[in-house]
This record gives C-alpha cells, sequence and structure tokens, in this order.
C-alpha cells in the first residue's frame, strides 16, 4: 500500500529518507505503466483508482520537496 495513505494521526511521524522516496518513485513508475495497460486495452473506467493513487503520490512527493530545499549551488566566477 501506498505511504501516501497513512493515516491521520501517523502524517509526521513518519521519517522521510531516501528509501521512502525511492519506493515512492518506483510505485510511481508501476502506477504509470498500469494506467498505460488499462488505457491501451480500452479501459479507461478502470484506470481511474491507480490515477488517484499517483496523483496522491505525486503531491506528496512534492510537499516533501517544497519542505527540503536543496542547498544553494556555487556560482562559478
Amino acid at each position: 500500500m501506498s505511504v501516501a495513505f497513512v493515516l491521520d494521526w501517523l502524517r509526521g511521524k513518519a521519517q522521510v529518507n531516501q528509501e521512502t522516496i525511492q519506493r515512492l518513485l518506483e510505485e510511481k513508475d508501476q502506477l504509470i505503466r498500469c494506467i498505460v495497460e488499462y488505457q491501451n486495452k480500452g479501459q479507461a473506467n478502470e484506470c481511474v483508482q491507480y490515477q488517484r493513487v499517483l496523483h496522491r503520490n505525486l503531491i506528496y512527493l512534492a510537499t516533501i520537496a517544497d519542505a527540503n530545499p536543496t542547498s544553494p549551488s556555487k556560482v562559478m566566477e
């Protein structure tokens, strides 16, 4: 199950680390493959549940990215 479905009372308590992010990225890849497969079969209605999970995961990843700004790159002179 996606980590995006964490219960409300547990949110904010999970540690976000590289492993969690990598798992979400791998899950995103699999979800996209499932969505494309269903679309190619003409089963667009079956895509909806996967699209919702994908959307939640993308929002979660964006939230993580916004909360952890990257260090500024060095300006070359």
